[in-house]
């Protein structure tokens, strides 16, 4: 059908608009876009700009200028919840008459219009289709399946490909069994259809095949049903666009592959019972397109200097370079690699697979020129693991020792070893690129690191440590300025490898790596023996370091003035391992290093990396005997100016002033602690109460915490009025508590109350009534979770303080005023049942969970009044789009709190199964799993067995690691530990041993509450108590 070309006085005008914009004069167009924009918040305009798009007898320029208008119009004026909305709205006839208009110019023989045409009809699509909008898809199928006119198939495919992406369970059952045989003949029809074209067909099908895989949670019989009569033909033309050898010249054979690629991922992941019947039929084609890929990308990106096609993008802005395609490989052998259905399929070529992995992860010619000339790069792409062809073959190879475990570990050995042959025998003949072979040789090995270090490789443990100390023994030869890279590779595979590796190897690197830092090596040598100098000093014995501490800090510290910004951090890291092992002799380096240290401190205090290493170089100093009392007497004249004035400072340096006082307090003396008060204190009273700055509140409050942490109630004499410094740490306790402050401003406030509460108890107790008061007005206009966490714990320590009389607590909850509530009790309990499954760090989870205890415990009566959120109830069947969220938030039930609480402490328990669980050979297919009513596997058995005598050291072990019970892992973990007697509670020994008694004395009360908890939760505390 043709698009109607006669043009009324209405479109001349738009016309004669659209041709001014083009104008020279710049009053001429500026007239001429003031009246466009009038005329679009005028009924009609989007009619008439459809009329000139879909015009073919109009300039091609109008047309163009047209079309963008056009999208623009109908992002603005379309849809009123649109985030982009301005009125007025399109009327519903107006809308009507575009929808039938735009269509037809889907065919047009200019690929910008086609574009521009699509990218509307999508757009509108996605508000109207298929509601408004039926005859779309009907339109677009017949347009898609006409040869006779290639232009409208692009149009076409260029809408569906925008529009697949938006499809849901409503729309896809019905639309695949249509659309799929058209998008096969697309595909299947190479002599009909160029590539680009083909590619887009299949970009929809992976879209159809993703919205499709989703369902299968709900619908997996109708899925499977419907995948199945398609399947075979599919990946049997999958077969035929891999198996043919890639080419260097033909980039775009590369796109197509892609996208098959990405299908087949959909496939595996979605449908992995049908795709591993089918499997067979793609995976020669699959091995001669890994093995011909690593040909070609050998000649354009290893040896090649300049790869033609990287940077390479699609008409839609989508990476198809030769390194993308790589990495899209790797990502599907990952996806066959890690299914359980189809990881046997692969395992006969298992050792091939990693050979030729080992020859991708070769550096690139680009990256050797660009880490040559730019230490920084190098730098940044080795720590932040950027998205690359190494880090995808790396990714490959960890699925590769998880699911073959020890036979991988082996293939991986054995091609680590093969590949380092070859990599001699290339040097051998003179290959000036030989070193690059065995550099990705080591780059696999040392990625791998954690593999190697693991129970499940003891059969192989010694194999692989000759291995590794053969490969080293001779690197540590190579001369360093002809190999860089390779040498650096060495020096990070030993840092790697620190705990593995033998003395004698331990010390060669050791002094091969303070030789390089002392000489006038080239960036990359340096950067690795920084990086093995931070992991190999704090394992040296002090007498093979001593002799050389003096050299080592001067040469770091030399370095250090020359270092660039990405390269300090690991300078830094390295002058702190330096420092930590030189002991006492880095004292003499103190006059010299810390002026150094404070002055690039104060260059770099607005960056929050940087600044921190510093910090904690300050801080290794300060940890040296002898070293302290200089240090403080160089730092407090300096900060206590800074902190006296606080708005005159330049960004950055009162916060920063602030960390680098904490940092002094900690575990400080209590003569460093009172001499810091009398300079600093009433200036970080001041901040606190005055500061509108979010950071050196929290940083001020930090430093306060700290005060009280050092100098407990004995502070309050310091100032000469216990009464005055009192108020004082209330006042900033209020100002912090204040419920109209922001909540970032108040971030470490739980933490400084603690503090208060632990250390100056008596002093505290009559003002905590005014405390919880101001707990509960801050939790209600909180916006930050994890301020609420720590407002959570000071409560719960609270309770904990008030054992065994608890219900003193209860009642002054109940004395309290809660908006919406009736008291402050049951808002504070539904916040915290809500929050506790949040709670971060081995103290909170303590504290708050055995509060939780003995709240359920006091059995107060109030408790039972109280109803909070309970279980989720689940949403209709089918995926959750973005209208059915709005329509259809999530719902809960209601449930009593004393059921909650016990409900939260079985989830307590359930962790701890299911931690061991994690260390059982259990087959986690969950479609292996379908019979239901089956009987969970009872892993409690080490805590079951608490029922009758102390459990082992082992079954301890296993239970607490899931609480992080060894780490420093929380800030305040950091405040309380070796303090708060809480923190030593055993979790697991108190929970067995609370619902025990629980059980066994309030029978009645127990079996009752049982009854409101899931299935899981019930056999989770059953196991205990039994």
């Amino acid at each position: 059908m043709e698009a109607p070309n006669v043009i009324d006085q209405d479109q001349q005008w738009l016309l004669n608009c659209l041709t001014a914009t083009l104008d020279t004069d710049r009053d001429v167009r500026s007239f001429a876009e003031a009246s466009l924009q009038q005329a679009s918040l005028q009924p009609g305009f989007g009619v008439a700009l459809s009329k000139v798009t879909v015009n073919r007898d109009i300039p091609l320029g109008l047309r163009q200028l047209a079309a963008v208008l056009l999208k623009q119009f109908v992002k603005q004026h379309w849809q009123e919840d649109d985030p982009n909305y301005i009125q007025p709205v399109v009327s519903p006839a107006e809308k009507a008459l575009i929808r039938n208009l735009l269509p037809l110019a889907l065919d047009d023989p200019h690929g910008k219009i086609c574009v521009a045409v699509g990218m509307a009809v999508a757009s509108i699509a996605q508000y109207d289709w298929p509601e408004q909008w039926p005859e779309l898809m009907p339109f677009l199928l017949k347009l898609i399946s006409d040869q006779t006119n290639m232009n409208g198939v692009r149009g076409s495919l260029r809408c569906l490909v925008v529009l697949s992406g938006d499809l849901d369970d409503t729309v896809v059952p019905t639309l695949v069994p249509v659309l799929f045989p058209c998008l096969y003949n697309i595909v299947s029809s190479s002599h009909v259809y160029d590539k680009n074209m083909r590619r887009k067909a299949l970009s929809i099908f992976h879209s159809c095949a993703s919205t499709l895989g989703a369902m299968t949670g709900v619908y997996k019989t109708e899925t499977m049903q419907l995948m199945m009569p398609m399947i075979k033909a599919w990946m049997e033309q999958f077969s035929c666009v891999l198996q043919p050898p890639m080419r260097t010249e033909d980039p775009d054979d590369w796109s197509i592959r892609m996208e098959v690629l990405k299908c087949l991922i959909q496939l595996v992941q979605n449908f992995p019972s049908l795709a591993k019947e089918e499997f067979t039929i793609i995976l020669a084609s699959l091995w001669k397109t890994f093995v011909s890929c690593l040909r070609v990308y050998e000649l354009s990106a290893i040896r090649g200097t300049d790869d033609p096609y990287s940077g390479r993008v699609d008409s839609e802005g989508g990476d198809v370079s030769l390194e993308a395609f790589v990495i899209q490989l790797f990502e599907f052998l990952l996806t066959i690699v890690g299914d359980s259905k189809l990881v046997k399929v692969v395992g006969c070529n298992l050792i091939e697979l990693v050979y030729y992995t080992i020859d991708f992860l070769q550096m690139t010619e680009e990256q050797v020129q660009t880490w040559s000339s730019d230490a920084n790069q190098y730098v940044a792409d080795e720590d932040d693991v950027t998205y690359s062809c190494r880090v995808s073959g790396i990714l490959l190879l960890e699925e590769v020792v998880n699911a073959y475990e020890e036979e991988g570990i082996k293939a991986i050995l054995e091609a680590v070893q093969k590949r380092s042959r070859e990599s001699s025998e290339a040097k051998a003949s003179g290959a000036a690129d030989w070193w690059k072979l065995r550099e990705a040789a080591i780059f696999a090995l040392g990625s791998l690191s954690e593999s190697f270090h693991g129970e499940q490789v003891d059969g192989v443990t010694l194999g692989f440590k000759d291995l590794l100390e053969h490969i080293l023994t001779e690197d540590v030869q190579i001369r360093a300025h002809e190999y860089p890279f390779l040498h650096a590779r060495a020096f990070w595979a030993v840092a790697k490898f620190s705990s593995v590796v033998g003395r004698r190897i331990h010390e060669q690197y050791l002094y091969a790596a303070m030789k390089a830092i002392a000489s006038d090596s080239r960036s990359p040598v340096i950067i690795g023996a920084c990086r093995a100098l931070s992991q190999l000093l704090p394992e040296s014995s002090p007498e093979i370091v001593q002799p050389h501490i003096m050299g080592l800090l001067s040469a770091v510290t030399e370095l250090l003035k020359q270092a660039s910004d990405e390269t300090l951090h690991l300078v830094l890291e390295t002058l702190q391992a330096a420092i930590k092992a030189g002991s006492s002799a880095s004292s003499a380096l103190e006059p010299i290093l810390s002026p150094l240290i404070l002055n690039m401190w104060v260059h770099y205090v607005s960056d929050p990396f940087i600044s921190i290493d510093l910090v904690e170089v300050l801080e290794a100093i300060k940890n040296v005997p002898g070293c302290l009392q200089p240090l403080v007497s160089r730092i407090l004249p300096s900060i206590a100016p800074v902190l006296e004035n606080p708005q005159q400072q330049p960004e950055g340096l009162v916060a920063g002033s602030l960390d680098i006082l904490t940092m002094l307090l900690k575990n400080a003396p209590v003569e460093v602690v009172k001499v810091a008060f009398e300079v600093c204190f009433n200036s970080i009273i001041k901040i606190v109460i005055q500061s509108e700055d979010h950071g050196e509140m929290q940083n001020a409050t930090e430093c306060l915490a700290a005060f009280v942490l050092g100098g407990k109630a004995e502070l309050l004499s310091w100032g000469g009025d216990p009464g005055f410094t009192l108020r004082s740490l209330l006042d900033a306790a209020s100002r912090l508590l204040d419920p109209n402050l922001d909540s970032s401003g108040s971030l470490f406030v739980g933490s400084y109350i603690l503090q208060l509460i632990l250390h100056m108890p008596s002093q505290m107790a009559q003002h905590i009534r005014d405390l919880v008061a101001a707990i509960v007005r801050r939790m209600e206009s909180c916006q930050i979770a994890g301020l609420k966490s720590a407002l959570l714990l000071v409560l719960a320590r609270l309770v904990h303080l008030s054992a065994p009389n608890v219900g003193h607590f209860i009642d002054l909850m109940i004395s309290l005023p809660a908006k919406g509530h009736d008291n402050a009790l049951p808002y504070v309990m539904s916040e915290w049942t809500k929050q506790q499954g949040e709670m971060q760090g081995a103290y909170q989870i303590k504290v708050t969970t055995t509060a939780l205890a003995l709240l359920l415990s006091s059995q107060h009566a109030e408790l039972a009044k109280i109803s909070v959120q309970g279980h989720l109830i689940k949403s209709s069947a089918g995926i959750v789009t973005r209208s059915k969220a709005k329509l259809a938030p999530d719902q809960w039930t209601l449930m009593p709190l004393p059921a909650k609480i016990l409900a939260l402490l079985a989830d307590v328990l359930i962790e701890i199964q299911e931690q061991v669980l994690s260390g059982d050979d259990v087959d986690s297919d969950w479609e292996e799993l379908e019979a239901e009513g089956e009987t969970r596997l009872d892993i409690l058995h080490s805590v079951r067995a608490l029922s009758n005598k102390r459990p082992t050291i082992d079954q301890l072990d296993a239970m607490k690691s899931v609480f992080n019970e060894n780490q420093d892992d929380d800030y305040e973990d950091d405040f309380v530990k070796g303090v708060d007697p809480l923190n030593e509670i055993n979790l697991s020994v108190y929970l067995v041993d609370f619902l025990k008694t629980f059980s066994s004395t309030n029978k009645p009360s127990f079996d009752l509450l049982c009854q409101s908890l899931t299935d899981a939760q019930r056999s989770a505390i059953h196991a205990v108590v039994k």
